[in-house]
This record gives structure tokens, C-alpha cells and sequence, in this order.
């Protein structure tokens, strides 16, 4: 039982030893003034979640229970300042310090937008420090064998596996993601890593002969492979600040590249400690990769823009046009958001389309590239099928747990900022405003601080900002459409084409919408996705550029060079 501490946040019993100076009360004191929650004994909901946290992270880590000390240094200590609660230095050269420009960044909790941590403001000498230690060590990565890459990432993923509790706790602050959902993350992240290596592994080159051309005789041979870009630029989001991240490092590392990374401000010290610290304490040689923050809008295009950038990892929104535009030429793999809606034709399983309609919509808060961002009943026939399933949805949306991110059930946490919470009831009101009606909460619009109660609105028509604009939030706007065809007309309007879903029972309708519709991705009966990790995810017009997902993430972070040996005489290979 002394292990449930560990596990779970603020469960530490008083005879434990007081808390380290990387771990002050402020953080644990954000979420107790949010919930009003326990004086000092653990609930019987909460010590279930850590027994289920206890057992994931030893399956997870091939049932081996992790040992992390009681204060959980070990991540939070090596990126921590001394003598500084709370506040985090960067990562350069294999050192943590603090930035020279002796400014910090505060990062503030969604929950009460007070401020939960404080990262370093670094300024663009330490960005070019980065960058030329980033390039020292990528010169002697890229002759390390493929197997010693992999074992990084393995031993990688094992520090992440020992440190999920920290890691999601941090997470939990900095982002409001639920518990089960952070430490979902970190395990994920973890297996990501070992796949990733698994793969790396299997990177093969190709043998041509000149005479497979017309004409052509046989007094060449071209050994094509893959080699290592330099330095990538990783940028992820708030909404998965590891996950994503990781998704960028372990490809491009795997691939023989050495990392600058810039976490988002809402997740900045997720990213130092459960990527930072996590190849830190892996043996990551120094240089190799590279964690510094601060404010975007000081550091970001000077980072995008290095002149020893070789390539760009980025996921986010607008922003990343503003990169793309900005950038020189260099590879760029870009994710860049979405308005992913959910079709529900006649014939579909409307129980079925309505729980992933609710699942896809909300999950995250609705905080997410691929959330279900709107839904198009197709109804030829009246309302028919229109009023079958919104009593399902609706039925749907009202079990949905509203809340504190660190119980076991919640479902809706708020939103990441203030900023955030006004553009979507922005959207609602204006949608209000132009005719639709709001389905649920009953009672009107509810919001507390940034915490949103999620939101459901029939008869959303294209002239409201909703129809085409990405809510990220809590928020499910419903359409009609009377056939198939207008419905995909609708959704081909929008300037972005991440995903989208089809519901149907019939394969031939759901092939040929899916032919149709301009989205990277068309799910079948089921709801927008981004994985499993080794599937393509890529995006169409606004929504991004090249494909993400392992074996396309390797390829992303390297390039083709070819070697080509000229016979003076024709030669041919002869069997036995």
C-alpha cells in the first residue's frame, strides 16, 4: 500500500516524509480548491483508480512493478530548479539550467487559471546552443547501429513506464486531462517507443539493375537507402503533449536524427519530463535531444526558420500555415486540425452511430484534432431518422460526468484556457442567434470558468460559424441533409479534411462516400481516431501535409541516397 502514493497524487498518508522541494503543495492545492475534495484520507473511488493505475503500469511494464521513491524525483528532480517549487529548467546538451535571459514562464491550470508551474523563457542564443549541439550529436548518432537506436528507445520506453505517475500528474495540471486518460497516454506513449524500434529495425534498402529498363543493358547496379535528415524540429500540442511528442521523437531518432523540441506553453513541462528526462535517464547521448521552452510568439519562428533546421514536425491549428509559409526548404510532416463530421445514413445502426457519435464528440472535452466536430443525419424521408437517434444522443450526453480530472469517471474537465472557453460559446451564441436550438444542458448554456458543460444543437445550418469552424470543446452540432451526395457537398466545403465517418450498413454506399469525400481519413461505423500509432493519419487541405503513423514517420525523417556502381562489361547473376 505505501506504492498507492505513488500511483495516485495527493494519496500520500501523513506518516510519509514531507514533500521534496520539486514537489510543493501548489499543483495538489490547485485541484483541492477545485473539487473542495478530501482533508486527508484516500476515498474508496480514488484508491480503486490507483489499484487499476498499479496493475496497468506493471502489465504495462512487463509485470514489473514499478519502484519510483515516495517524492517521485526522479523525473521531476532532474528537470526541477533547486530551491525553486514548481519551476523547471531546460534541457541543452545533455544539461538542465536555467535560461540566461533570467525570465520564466508561468504555466497556468485550466481548472482555476492559477499558476501551476514556471518554465524557463529562453532566448534565441540558447535556441542556436541547441541547435549546434544537436547537430555535434547528430553526427555520431548517425553511424550508430540500428539495433543501439533501438535499445534507447526501449529503455526509453521502460523510464517511461517507471514514471508513469509522476508524468500523467503533470499532465493531470497542466492540460486538465483526466486521470485515466494520462496515464492511458504515458503507457501508450511507451509502447509507441518499443514499435517505433521494432520497426526501425526492419528499414530497408533496395537493389536495382540497370537492364529492368527498355534498352537498358546489365553494367549498373543503384544501392538505394534511407539516410537521416539532421536535425528535426519537433512542435506538439497541448491536447497530447506526450503522445504527440513522442510521435515525433522516436521516428526521427530511430531514423538517425537528433531532436530541437518546443512543447506547447500548456504542456511544456509534460514535454521536459516525460520526454526530456525520459531519455535523460535513459543514457541519451548528450545533444541527441534537445527540450527548450518558451513563448511561441518570441521563439517559435526563430526556431522554425533556424538555418540548422532540416525538417518540421508540427501539430497544432492556424499556426502551422503561418509555418509552412515561413519555413525554407525543408521536409515538414503537419497536422494541422480539423472539422471531422459524423454522416449517419437511413439504413445505418443508429444505436451504434449514436454512442460513437457522443464518444467521438466529447472525449477530451471535445479537445481533440479528430473529435467528432459534427454530425449530418441524412433524411430523405421526413425527420424519420433524425427523431429516432437524437433521443440517442441526447440519452448519451446526459451520462456523460462533468468535473474533476482526477476522478475515475469523469468524462468533460475544462477546457485548456480562458481564450479557449470564450471562442466556443462565442460559437454557440452566434449559432443561437441564426435559428439553432439548444438540445441540451436543459436549462441553457452553462459554464464555469473554463469548465463548459457539454453542448448539444440541432438545426445548425452552413451560414453559422459552427458549420465550418473547429469548436474544440464540448460542443456537438447536429445537421440534416436530404441525401447522401448533399451531405458529402456540405462537408467538401470545408477548408479542412482531416477525418471523417460514415455510418451505414451498406458497403457499397460506404466505399463510394468515402471515394468522395476529400479527408485523409473516412472511418466505417466508428468515430474519428488517431491510431493505433501505426496507422496513417494524414490530412487533406488546410488540414496538414505529409502522413504521420510509424513506418511513414520514418520515412518522413529520412531521405533517399543512392549509390550507383558502373561495370565496364554487362554482368549477370548465375544459379547453381
Amino acid at each position: 500500500n505505501a506504492r498507492l502514493a505513488d500511483i495516485l497524487p495527493g494519496a500520500r498518508a501523513a506518516s510519509q516524509p514531507a514533500l521534496s522541494p520539486y514537489e510543493a503543495p501548489g499543483p495538489r492545492q490547485v485541484r483541492l480548491a477545485f473539487l473542495n475534495h478530501h482533508s486527508g484520507r484516500m476515498s474508496a473511488s480514488r484508491a480503486l483508480v490507483a489499484l487499476v493505475v498499479l496493475v496497468a503500469v506493471a502489465f504495462a511494464g512487463a509485470f514489473q512493478i514499478p519502484t519510483v521513491d515516495s517524492s517521485c524525483s526522479s523525473v521531476l528532480s532532474v528537470a526541477g530548479t533547486i530551491g525553486k517549487p514548481n519551476t523547471f529548467n531546460v534541457y541543452i546538451d545533455g544539461v538542465w539550467k536555467p535560461s540566461a535571459s533570467g525570465k520564466t514562464q508561468k504555466v497556468i491550470a485550466p481548472v482555476n487559471e492559477s499558476a501551476v508551474y514556471e518554465v524557463q523563457a529562453c532566448n534565441r542564443e540558447e535556441i542556436d546552443e541547441a541547435f549546434e549541439a544537436a547537430r555535434r550529436a547528430q553526427k555520431l548518432w548517425s553511424t550508430t547501429p540500428l539495433w543501439k537506436r533501438a535499445d534507447l528507445l526501449k529503455k526509453a520506453a521502460a523510464k517511461l513506464r517507471e514514471h508513469a505517475p509522476a508524468i500523467a500528474e503533470v499532465m493531470v495540471n497542466e492540460v486538465c486531462k483526466p486521470l485515466k486518460d494520462a496515464i492511458k497516454e504515458v503507457l501508450r506513449t511507451a509502447d509507441l517507443f518499443e514499435y517505433t524500434a521494432e520497426e526501425g529495425v526492419r528499414l530497408e534498402g533496395q537493389l536495382y539493375t540497370s537492364d529492368s529498363f527498355q534498352g537498358e543493358k546489365r553494367n549498373k547496379l543503384a544501392l538505394v537507402s534511407r539516410v537521416p535528415l539532421g536535425v528535426i524540429v519537433a512542435i506538439p500540442p497541448y491536447n497530447y503533449p506526450l503522445n504527440l511528442a513522442g510521435s515525433k521523437v522516436a521516428p526521427a531518432l530511430m531514423a538517425g536524427n537528433s531532436l530541437v523540441m518546443k512543447p506547447p506553453s500548456q504542456g511544456a513541462v509534460t514535454g521536459l519530463v516525460g520526454i526530456a528526462a525520459v531519455f535523460h535517464l535513459a543514457g541519451a547521448p548528450k545533444g541527441l535531444v534537445n527540450v527548450v521552452t518558451g513563448r511561441g510568439s518570441e521563439i517559435g519562428d526563430y526556431i522554425t526558420q533556424h538555418k540548422h533546421a532540416s525538417a518540421i514536425s508540427f501539430t497544432g491549428g492556424d499556426t502551422g500555415i503561418h509555418v509552412a509559409k515561413g519555413v525554407a526548404m525543408i521536409p515538414m510532416q503537419m497536422e494541422l486540425g480539423g472539422k471531422d463530421p459524423a454522416l449517419v445514413l437511413p439504413d445505418a445502426d443508429l444505436k451504434l452511430a449514436a454512442a460513437n457519435i457522443v464518444k467521438g464528440a466529447f472525449s477530451y472535452s471535445g479537445q481533440r484534432c479528430t473529435a467528432v466536430k459534427i454530425a449530418i443525419i441524412v433524411t430523405p424521408d421526413g425527420k424519420a431518422v433524425y427523431n429516432d437517434i437524437l433521443p440517442m444522443i441526447l440519452d448519451g450526453v446526459k451520462k456523460l460526468k462533468v468535473g474533476d480530472p482526477m476522478d475515475e469517471d469523469v468524462d468533460i474537465t475544462a477546457v485548456i484556457d480562458k481564450k479557449s472557453a470564450d471562442f466556443i460559446e462565442s460559437l454557440v451564441k452566434d449559432a443561437i442567434e441564426k435559428g439553432a436550438k439548444l438540445e441540451s444542458p436543459v436549462g441553457g448554456f452553462k459554464r464555469t470558468g473554463n469548465l463548459i458543460e457539454p453542448v448539444v444543437l440541432t438545426g445548425v445550418t452552413p451560414d453559422m460559424r459552427l458549420f465550418y469552424e473547429e469548436q474544440f470543446g464540448p460542443i456537438l452540432p447536429i445537421a440534416t441533409a436530404k441525401s447522401a451526395q448533399e451531405a458529402v457537398d456540405l462537408v467538401n466545403e470545408s477548408p479542412l479534411g482531416l477525418q471523417a465517418s460514415v455510418f451505414t450498413n451498406s458497403i457499397n454506399d460506404a466505399i463510394s462516400i468515402s471515394d468522395q469525400l476529400q479527408a485523409g481519413t473516412i472511418q466505417i461505423n466508428g468515430a474519428p481516431a488517431r491510431g493505433p500509432d501505426h496507422f496513417p493519419f494524414q490530412g487533406f487541405k488546410n488540414s496538414g501535409i505529409g502522413s504521420q503513423g510509424v513506418k511513414w514517420s520514418l520515412e518522413a525523417m529520412s531521405k533517399i541516397k543512392s549509390t550507383v556502381i558502373n561495370f565496364p562489361e554487362e554482368t549477370y547473376q548465375q544459379g547453381g
